[in-house]
Order: C-alpha cells, then structure tokens, then sequence
C-alpha cells in the first residue's frame, strides 16, 4: 500500500517539515465525528465530549427511517463505527512523513496496553531494519516475551476508516462490544453443556481453556444482535461447561471467544524488556587502569580503576573472569553488545564490580546530561491572521485563554461554546464523513439505481426510544449532519475560566 504524492498527508508533510512532526491515530475506537464536531452527548446528558466526559451516545442502538418514514435499518448501532487498525498502511504511512504513531487506550486494560503496543513495536522495527533512513525516537531494543495477537484484546472487528478513501464496512452495526473470534458452531446441547464442531473460518484448530469467555447473538432480537457473553468453568475437548447455562442456546448458533484465558495469563507476567546495547573497554592508560562504556547513542563514561595494575599468570582464565563480570548489568536498563580486554589484567572480583557499578552510574547521568532538550520557538509576529473573521459555536471557544487566542489572531466575532447554552433551537450535533445513505446504498452520487442518480439526499432520521435526531447530508462535501437540540436543564459539569 502507498499513499499518493497527493494525498493530504504527504502535502502536509511536505509544508510542515522540518517545523513540525506528524502524529497519527492507528489503532483502537474511532469516533464517529470530525474532532471537536460532536456535541450529541453534552445535549443529551450535560456530558462535554469536548471536555473528556463523552457518554458514547454514538454506540447507543437507533432505527433508520428514510424522509416517508420508511425504516430502512431497524434497532442496530449506526453510529458505531469498527475500531481503526493501520497495521496494513503503516509503511506507507512513514513514507508519507508520519513520526509520531498513536494508540487510542481509553479505559483500555493492561492485557490490550501490551498487546497492542507491541504489535505496532514489532512492525516498525521490521520498517526500521528494512531502511536504514529511519532510526527509532528512543533509546534500545525491545524484545517481546509473547506473540501479539491484536485480535485477542478488545475490539470491535477492524476498519483502516478513510485512509484510502471512502469504503463500505466501516461500521461496527450489530453491536458496540468485543464478540471476539468465532470458534465455532453448537452441535449439540446438554443440560449444563454445549459442544462446539470448532471450525474457524480459516480452518484453524481451536484450543479451549478453562476460563475462557465466550459470546454468541441470541437469534430472538428483531434489530441488533444483543452480544451475551458467559465463562466457561470447564473444557473438556469442545464440550464446553459455562458457569451458567443459557436457555437461549440452539443448535446452529455461532460461538465466539472474547477472553483467551491462557493468553490473558501470559500478558500477566513479564511480556517485554527493553535494553540499550553497550560496549565494554577495559585498556591502560598512562599506568592506569580504566573502563569505558560506550552506548548504542555513542555515549561514553569512563571510571579509573584505583590500584595498580598487575597481570594474571592464567591469560585465558583472567579473560574469561573479565569477560563474566564486565557482562553483568543486572536490572539495569543496559546489555553488553561487546567486551574489549586489552591485556589479561588481573583485578579482585569486588573491585571490579565496583569499577562496573560506577561506570555505568557515569554512563545514566551522562545520558541524562546529553538528553536533546527542544528549543522554544519564537512566535511569529505579526501573528498569523487566522482563516476566519468569526467562529460559530463549533469552534469550542469556552475559556478566556482561547478567546484571547483567536482575538490575537484577527478573528472579531466569537460565538460562545454549546456548553454555555446561548446556542438555541437544532443545530448540528454531530459532523461526520461517514454516510447512513451510503451504508445503505441510497446515495445519489453512488447509486446503481438510475432512479436516484442526480437526485437530492433527503434527510433522514434516527431514533432512540423517544430521542430522535434528523439526519441532514452535504453531498457536495461528502458528510452527515446529525441535528438535534439540547434536553432542557442541561449544564456544563466543568468549569470554564
């Protein structure tokens, strides 16, 4: 996969070097809007999105009604969009000029940390090793006591979103919670027990544990697939004893599993360890004896060795006693890549040790001194004018620092928040290049039906119990607009300055 010369990134990239790094998100939950385009929480709950405090009101189940009130999708969870997952853009993500890679961890738990990070950790490294014109941003080399597997934590199946343009599939309709893998179809049922035929879509051989967790999707749902989920006390071959047996069970019906017990137990222990590579001197110098360490950044220390210095009658026994204890960095966060003896030097076990220690106390606090420190950048005068004369309440102006900012910058309206309350009546609550019409292939742009080619996108709704929102669609922009108005008595739970 590769990213085009035009594509936004690269353009980008190609302004903003070699100012300004880029970040991108590549993995975890997507939110459904434009950042800082979504205020359906705060009118719904008083919970800010904007603030950190979202309420999710985008993994809520709605019903679809087209603008005649036909439903077009009943009960599922249109707003939910699948998690993002850039392991397969990521080398084209680098040669678009990406620096810096994000994992979104909201609430995330230790197990998902790990395997994710490491993940992402071994795919760069791989990228790194390939071309040498990149180097990693820290210090050392991480190994990995276990094999990510990032299907194995929280998600919700996965989408690369619009890296590559708009596609369908992105959405995460039929429940917002981690099914997990399909291990396959019930075969028969028992009182307290089911059996499984174990068969995976790639023919896999399925191992079970006891512990793991299952889920599966009730057939008796008319709309969204409510997920249930169990524990199962006890595995015996693919006869499953769960520590509840559910009446809603049939035959046919496909199993998933959403908690592998035996890989959760490994990410409880040491996964990883990271080590930064040096190499051991030990020469004379003068007529005296001294030890440099020399790390893989090129950052020396060296400490004298206090005696005189005397030579072993055995060469090959002393070599190999230096060798052992010049090697020893314990719990420290450096390995030995090499040792250099220049002569078979014979120096008392304690003494060298303590030649060690000191060395590598000179090495940390050499590093530390030579850490880059980023130098602050002058600002620009005159400001920059900003693209605006005036922002509407979209633009987050909550606090006196950021109206000061924009007022800095040129901009002479400013419109209050949507937390302040001055923004009466509908508005759009939610701003989104994701599209109901086309997921449902009712969009006049891509529509196979030549009965809708050319026509206009009429709005559309969701509804949530006695909520409903209108849909409206800006198809010369491509996005949705999800319009609603704020519940009475809502008020914001921050304070703004």
């Amino acid at each position: 996969m590769s990213i085009p010369s035009s594509s936004p990134i690269r353009r980008t990239h190609e302004l903003l070097e070699p100012h300004t790094h880029i970040e991108y998100f590549i993995h975890g939950a997507l939110c459904v809007a434009f950042s800082g385009q979504c205020n359906i929480s705060f009118a719904h709950t008083g919970r800010s999105a904007n603030r950190g405090e979202c309420s999710q009101a985008c993994r809520l189940p709605y019903t679809l009604a087209d603008h005649e009130g036909r439903i077009v999708a009943y009960d599922k969870h249109l707003l939910s969009m699948k998690d993002n997952d850039q392991s397969g853009n990521l080398r084209a993500l680098v040669e678009a000029g990406v620096r810096s890679f994000k994992i979104e961890g909201r609430y995330k738990d230790m197990a998902y940390v790990k395997n994710a990070t490491a993940h992402y950790r071994q795919l760069l490294d791989e990228i790194i090793a390939e071309q040498p014109q990149y180097s990693r941003a820290s210090s050392g080399v991480t190994r990995h006591l276990f094999v990510p597997q990032p299907e194995k934590t929280f998600n919700r199946s996965s989408t690369d979103y619009f890296t590559n343009g708009r596609k369908h599939d992105i959405g995460a309709f039929e429940t917002p919670k981690f099914s997990g893998e399909a291990i396959g179809s019930i075969t028969k049922l028992g009182p307290d027990w089911f059996e499984i035929d174990g068969k995976t879509e790639d023919g896999a051989t399925i191992t079970l544990h006891n512990g793991d967790g299952v889920s599966y999707q009730p057939r008796s749902n008319k709309g969204a697939n409510k997920l249930v989920g169990m524990r199962i006390n006890v595995v015996q071959g693919l006869r499953l004893f769960p520590n509840e047996m559910a009446d809603d069970l049939q035959v046919g019906m496909t199993i998933y599993r959403n908690r592998d017990q035996a890989f959760e137990r490994q990410l409880e222990k040491e996964s990883a360890e990271r080590r930064i590579g040096v190499q051991v001197s030990l020469y004379e110098v003068n007529g005296e004896l001294q030890l440099t360490l020399t790390d893989s950044d090129g950052i020396s220390a060296t400490v004298a060795h206090a005696g005189s210095i005397e030579f072993a009658r055995d060469a090959e026994k002393a070599l190999a006693t230096l060798h052992g204890n010049l090697g020893k960095f314990g719990n420290t966060d450096f390995e030995v890549t090499g040792v250099d003896i220049a002569a078979p030097y014979f120096v008392p076990a304690s003494a060298l040790n303590a030649l060690r220690r000191e060395a590598t106390a000179a090495l940390i606090q050499a590093r530390v001194e030579q850490r880059p420190r980023l130098q602050r950048a002058a600002p620009v005068e005159p400001p920059v004018p900003y693209l605006d004369k005036q922002l509407d309440f979209l633009s987050n102006v909550f606090n006196t620092p950021a109206r000061n900012f924009y007022k800095k910058h040129g901009v002479e309206l400013i419109a209050d928040a949507y937390e302040e309350g001055t923004t009466q009546g509908e508005v759009s609550l939610m701003i989104t290049k994701h599209c109901l019409r086309y997921s449902f292939n009712l969009c006049p742009k891509e529509a196979k039906d030549w009965k809708l080619k050319g026509v206009k996108a009429e709005p559309m709704t969701l509804i949530n119990g006695n909520e409903k929102l209108k849909l409206r669609f800006d198809c010369k922009a491509c996005e949705m607009h999800v319009v609603g108005k704020m519940k009475p008595g809502m008020k914001i739970q921050l304070h703004s300055s």
